[in-house]
């Protein structure tokens, strides 16, 4: 009688385990009970098990049957350390990207943008179900969901399903993502996630900030795509959510009143005094500028500046460092890799910054009243400013006693009162040529951000999604091939055969 009641309640016991391991499956609404019934499923089969320990006695004392136990256990526990590595993954999600440059990983930027949003945000992606790019969509908005504190919600939508709501968005292509508010909706037709960054950013703020970038002078033309024009830096600030116009302030005679930020990117000719009057009275009511000036160039631009705290130097910076030969460029394009504490710079360590054929910047003494200066980029200890003209033309540059000695301030900033200055000594920087190189885009929109009272949009932007593929020559590509495909199952089937002809031997 009580060998048929430990045969039911083993029984019984193993019915409980697959209930327990079914229920949340089958019935989810009675998920809470499938602890209680794994529990007292192992307690009666192992109540079962214990009955009958007797029976197993001879049994254990077998070879095979020691083996085999020792098998089921070394499965077990390899099970049960799985099961708790799941678990625990389960609860407490962890990612650790090794690309070269974390394309795998949100930008400080993004991250900062999703912190701080103040409003829902809601992401509808329309991708066909078997498209391509899909997963990695949805993977990106796993991830805008995770550093949004719930403000961030999403879905995919099969358009093809769904083509009323398709139709109701306007969506005219798979894989574009609409983001919406409760008063504002902007469309994004590729998952990138700078272009995903720059919408949200865009359907959380209310209107767009002016830039004006002076032009009649010689600056960099903001139309020009060539190599020293300003169409990519125009670009990037109107992804940011900024609105660029031309000034022509010969003509205007003033800055106009909703300007966030005037740029002067580099003027070859002098300003005249009605201009820089203008400036003034624009600075005088608390406005924005940043001024660009190259070397040898705007004696009067040099003289203005001085005012604010800033002294141009008449020299062009050479860097004898050499770690510019990394990067296949010459002395004459220092890379800035010293920062100073400025809100602009903050997010800059680690981050290196091109400054081609650029000036020296120092501060004035005494500093003018009122005035706030510190220095935002500076060039190695091996930098000198050359000020022979002549000896640069030749090609003949050395330092010399006269000469200022670096580190030298190659991008500098200003306050009075409410208004604000930056001054860089290069406009270069943020030309088509140069202004996606290393940190120079980020250093370009990081200053335009602080100059726009926009400190929150100051970061390391996302960066871009490139491939880094392997290549191989004849002789590496023949290794490869034959290591893992000839080599080593070769080796071990050797080994095999060794191991059985031994056996034999030894029988």
């Amino acid at each position: 009688m009580i060998k048929r009641l430990l045969d039911w309640g083993g029984s019984l016991g193993l019915a409980a385990l697959a209930a327990g391991v079914v229920l949340p499956f089958a019935w989810p609404g009675r998920a809470q009970y499938r602890g209680f019934l794994l529990i007292a499923g192992a307690l009666l089969v192992l109540a079962s098990l214990l009955a009958r320990v007797e029976n197993y006695r001879s049994l254990l004392g077998r070879r095979t049957t020691r083996y085999g136990l020792n098998a089921a256990v070394m499965i077990l526990l390899v099970l049960g350390v799985t099961g708790l590595v799941q678990a625990l993954a389960a609860q407490h999600s962890w990612r650790y990207d090794l690309t070269e440059n974390k394309r795998f990983s949100l930008s400080p930027q993004t991250i900062q943008v999703l912190g701080a949003l103040k409003t829902d945000v809601n992401a509808v992606g329309f991708f066909r179900s078997d498209q391509p790019g899909k997963r990695v969509s949805e993977d990106l908005f796993k991830q805008y969901a995770r550093y949004a504190g719930g403000r961030f919600t999403w879905r995919t939508v099969d358009p093809d399903r769904e083509p009323g709501l398709a139709r109701r968005y306007g969506i005219e292509s798979y894989g574009t993502v609409v983001l919406e508010t409760k008063t504002k909706s902007e469309k994004v037709l590729d998952t990138e996630e700078e272009k995903l960054t720059n919408g949200l950013v865009k359907v959380t703020r209310e209107g767009k900030r002016i830039v004006y970038v002076v032009q009649g002078h010689g600056e960099h033309e903001l139309t020009n795509s060539e190599r020293p024009g300003f169409s990519e830096a125009k670009g990037a600030l109107e992804r940011t959510n900024y609105e660029v116009k031309p000034l022509a302030l010969t003509r205007e005679g003033k800055i106009p009143p909703d300007a966030a930020v005037v740029i002067l990117p580099g003027p070859r000719n002098d300003l005249l005094q009605p201009e820089l009057d203008a400036l003034d009275a624009y600075i005088g009511r608390g406005g924005k500028v940043l001024v660009m000036v190259n070397p040898f160039q705007n004696a009067s631009i040099g003289k203005y500046l001085a005012k604010y705290g800033f002294a141009l130097d008449n020299d062009l910076v050479v860097e004898a460092n050499p770690i510019g030969r990394l990067f296949g460029i010459g002395p004459e394009v220092p890379i800035v890799q010293q920062y100073g504490t400025h809100a602009i710079t903050r997010d800059m360590r680690g981050v290196s910054t091109l400054f081609p054929l650029t000036r020296s910047i120092a501060q004035v003494t005494p500093q003018p009243k009122g005035v706030s200066w510190d220095s935002l980029a500076r060039t190695s200890e091996q930098s000198w400013g050359e000020t022979n003209r002549d000896e640069l033309q030749r090609g003949v540059a050395k330092p010399d006693p006269a000469d200022p000695k670096g580190p030298l301030t190659v991008a500098a900033v200003a306050t009075k009162d409410k208004a604000r200055l930056v001054v860089y000594g290069t406009s270069n920087l943020a030309s088509n040529q140069f202004l996606n190189l290393q940190g120079n885009r980020d250093f370009f929109l990081n200053t335009v951000s602080w100059l726009a009272e926009e400190e929150d949009q100051i970061s390391i932007r996302p960066k871009d999604a490139r491939q880094t593929p392997v290549f191989l020559n004849a002789n590496q590509a023949q290794l490869v091939f034959w290591l893992p495909v000839i080599v080593w199952p070769g080796l071990v089937l050797a080994g095999g055969i060794v191991a059985v002809a031994r056996r034999r031997a030894a029988q």
